[in-house]
């Protein structure tokens, strides 16, 4: 199972609809026959995979155990079934880590079983649930994830008083931002940040380079927006949410098949989101400077007493440096299962 989600986090799949998967086929005395992983949206899946790899190999698989980090699919999509593909291969047993929480696609478990096929399941399932957290989350919720990101002063401002912000964070954190959103199938913003920053919303690697497989820029606001703005260059998919529901544009972004919101508007837009519930984990980059006074890094979030604070959980704190510039320190916080008193709250994903 360890060598199957290795091979389900391959570098380079591109995110999207779709879980990562991997797969490993072992013959009846433990050695590895073949293996497969999942490499996209209409790629064969990683059952599926391996399969066709035997298949070319000329192995047989009567007998064999498939190992398969996701409960093997059962419905036809860009794809047929994995159930009864590993059916008309005559594996003999069938053990995977975590159910799939796909209602179109669960079952496969059971249709194995009614083709006489042994099934075991839970092993190494909250490591497979890890690697598809996001996937799993959206598919449960029926939203995407959302990811707010923030960069401030230590004193909690996102912009000076004249209104400069652009440069608050390093380099190297700019660097690291891009990576976070390369993570993510959409990058969200509000109209007034396109009509005042104009920014480009693409993710670049680091040398400044595009990446191949950009993230959906999604403009959420009622207004019309410069055809001259630069999210329209056509250097990534551009969708203008014509709403100022949160709720609204998640509904709209998950029926194109998003499922990781990367959350990049100013403070209007993000204290929207989380005082909808809407928000899942916070990254906030913090710069070793001082304003002042300025722009706050969100707006009113309707919290009037400290009893009231919203509390977050930390799940991890990096230190972010580079020769030459400010150190900058990188938080990033879950929602999930934490007291947002007077808000929208979550439980455990």
């Amino acid at each position: 199972m360890r060598r199957a989600l290795e091979l389900a986090a391959t570098a380079g799949v591109p995110l999207g609809p779709n879980p990562r998967v991997g797969c490993v086929i072992l013959a009846p005395d433990g050695t590895t026959l073949v293996e497969g992983f999942h490499e996209g949206a209409g790629t064969k899946h990683a059952e599926a995979a391996a399969i066709a790899t035997a298949q070319e190999r000329g192995i047989d698989l009567t007998g064999a155990t498939a190992v398969v980090t996701l409960e093997p699919c059962n419905h036809t999509g860009r794809t047929g079934p994995c159930a009864l593909a590993l059916i008309g291969a005559g594996v003999g047993r069938v053990v995977f880590a975590q159910s799939d929480p796909n209602p179109e696609a669960a079952g496969g478990a059971q249709t194995l079983r009614d083709a006489g096929i042994d099934v075991e399941h839970g092993l190494m399932a909250a490591e497979s649930e890890d690697l598809n957290r996001v996937w799993s989350f959206a598919l449960t919720h029926q939203r995407p994830f959302v990811t707010w990101k923030l960069a401030t002063s230590i004193d909690g401002r996102s912009a000076a008083s004249d209104g400069t912000s652009k440069w608050i964070s390093s380099r190297a954190a700019r660097i690291d931002t891009h990576r976070l959103r390369g993570l993510a199938d959409t990058i969200l913003v509000g109209t007034n940040t396109v009509e005042v920053d104009d920014p480009q919303l693409t993710v670049r690697d680091a040398d400044d380079r595009p990446i191949a497989d950009q993230p959906l820029r999604a403009v959420m606001g009622m207004r019309e927006l410069p055809a001259r703005s630069r999210v329209f260059d056509g250097s990534a998919g551009t969708v203008h949410l014509r709403t100022h529901e949160p709720a609204e544009a998640l509904a709209q972004l998950f029926a194109r098949e998003r499922r990781h919101v990367f959350l990049e508007g100013g403070p209007t837009l993000a204290a929207a989101f989380f005082r909808a519930g809407l928000v899942d984990e916070v990254v906030t980059y913090v710069a070793p400077v001082l304003l002042g006074a300025g722009r706050n890094a969100v707006d009113d979030l309707g919290i009037h007493t400290i009893t009231d604070a919203a509390h977050l959980r930390v799940t991890d704190v990096t230190v972010i440096e580079a020769d030459g510039e400010d150190t900058c320190v990188r938080i990033t916080m879950t929602t999930h299962g934490t007291a947002l008193h007077g808000l929208s709250t979550h439980e455990e994903d």
